[in-house]
């Protein structure tokens, strides 16, 4: 496996995690997070232990997040940054409470002080993240965690003290009258260690420095571990969701195959005796049918231009057949030719307005195929001329076609589509679909994983 991501360029470690599309790029969690799919081939980033890695824990977990934050400076500068950042805004409100009781006392002096006492956190900080991370609290092992946070609650207060006891701001020199280091004689230059000092600093900051600062921090880890971890399985249930959809797509689009091409073989018998040349034209025809549907193999989104050449092909099948029985016409706004349709979406409706509309008249009829915009959604309508059917039965589910065309837009669209069966008052049948207008922008297919990220965002 490979040893660095190819997103940010970033370590991929022996004891961290990596995700991998099927051409083998290789990312980190940070990355897989901001892509979700492989940003060079599209394909589905799948996670994978690297070494002896195995992510079964919360303490694993928990591992690979520090290893997925694999700029370690970034916390660092984060920590200097924050707690700087609170050094100057306490400096400033104490250098102000000074200003209005008309004490004389220098910003300088303020801010020193002030960056004596909480500046000094900056360094230990992210040990106590790295601390949390390694070893999360939960209602499982909090009794046997509880000493090692005790412990380095305390290691953090001893090691604050020491590093406040350094700077020249730590305690106040009462013989010189001024501030002085706990650890260096500045007018001697020389080590001068205060232990009444040191051990006054210690009791007076125990208690603030763990309930203040150390469980403060310890919690903010925990925060962003828990955050990073359901945003993962947010993450890992929608590409379930978007393979689960996939795959009742295919399904649904596996029906529909056979059922035009039985219909179309059906057509193809029946001229078979009665006008041989007729169907030796509508097998050819078939034969360019079949070599496009194979070229949409693993497709489920194209172009509304793409799917009207699809229909064309069909219909000339058809025509073969009705002869001057069968008019087409065609109604389709310019705008709408590079919308994005699901495949075979209007062949079913194309192929019931055949079969239950025009071959039911002697003297043949007409069907219309319209595609225009509506209030940014994408209007479809197959009509026929035919003699209908009861309007009662409107509100059926209709055959394998419709059916499997509801199906597949409600996977696709959810709620933001419709499929209107209607009699017109002029007489035949109406198929009216409306579904979300998306223009290809030059692509011919759209991955599956953007309706589904786009449905649930």
């Amino acid at each position: 496996m490979k040893s660095n991501c190819e997103g940010c360029g970033g370590p991929l470690w022996s004891e961290s995690v990596a995700y991998v599309c099927s051409h083998e790029c290789t990312f980190c969690p940070s990355c897989f997070l901001k892509h979700q799919n492989c940003p060079h081939c599209g394909g589905e980033l799948v996670r994978r232990a690297r070494g002896n890695a195995v992510i079964t824990s919360m303490e694993d977990y928990a591992s690979d997040v520090l290893t997925d934050i694999r700029r370690p400076w970034l916390i660092w500068v984060v920590s200097f940054a924050v707690w700087g950042f609170l050094s100057l805004v306490a400096a400033l409100t104490i250098w102000q409470l000074y200003r209005s009781t008309d004490t004389a006392m220098r910003f300088t002096t303020t801010l020193w002080l002030q960056l004596s006492q909480i500046l000094t956190y900056a360094p230990l900080t992210p040990l106590v993240f790295t601390l949390a991370i390694r070893h999360p609290l939960r209602r499982d092992n909090w009794r046997r965690l509880a000493p090692l946070y005790l412990a380095g609650g305390v290691a953090f207060c001893i090691m604050h003290v020491a590093l406040r006891a350094l700077t020249p701001y730590a305690v106040w020199d009462q013989k010189h009258h001024e501030w002085g280091s706990a650890l260096w004689d500045s007018h001697s230059h020389g080590m001068k260690i205060q232990w009444p000092t040191l051990k006054s600093l210690f009791f007076y900051n125990l208690v603030d420095d763990i309930t203040g600062t150390f469980v403060p921090i310890v919690l903010i880890a925990h925060a962003i571990a828990y955050y990073r971890k359901f945003r993962e399985r947010e993450i890992r249930a929608a590409q379930l969701e978007g393979q689960l959809a996939k795959s009742h797509l295919q399904s649904l689009k596996s029906q529909l195959q056979p059922h035009f091409l039985f219909n179309t073989m059906h057509s193809i018998s029946a001229l078979m005796l009665t006008d041989v040349q007729a169907a030796d034209r509508m097998i050819t025809r078939l034969g360019d049918l079949l070599r496009m549907n194979l070229e949409a193999a693993g497709i489920q989104i194209t172009t509304l231009s793409r799917e009207l050449d699809f229909v064309n092909c069909y219909l000339a099948i058809e025509k073969i057949r009705f002869e001057e029985r069968l008019n087409i016409c065609f109604d389709i706004a310019p705008e709408t030719l590079d919308a994005q349709v699901p495949l075979l979406l209007l062949q079913p409706l194309v192929d019931n307005a055949v079969k239950h509309g025009i071959s039911r008249l002697r003297e043949g009829g007409e069907i219309r195929i319209s595609a225009s915009l509506r209030n940014d959604n994408l209007r479809l309508e197959v009509r026929d001329n035919g003699p209908g059917f009861e309007c009662p039965e409107i509100g059926q589910e209709g055959g394998l076609g419709l059916r499997v065309t509801r199906e597949r837009l409600a996977t696709l669209y959810g709620q933001d589509q419709s499929v209107e069966l209607t009699c017109p008052p002029e007489g035949g049948v109406a198929v009216l679909v409306h579904i979300p207008f998306r223009a290809s922008a030059g692509k011919i297919d759209t991955p599956l994983a953007e309706l589904v990220w786009e449905r649930a965002g």
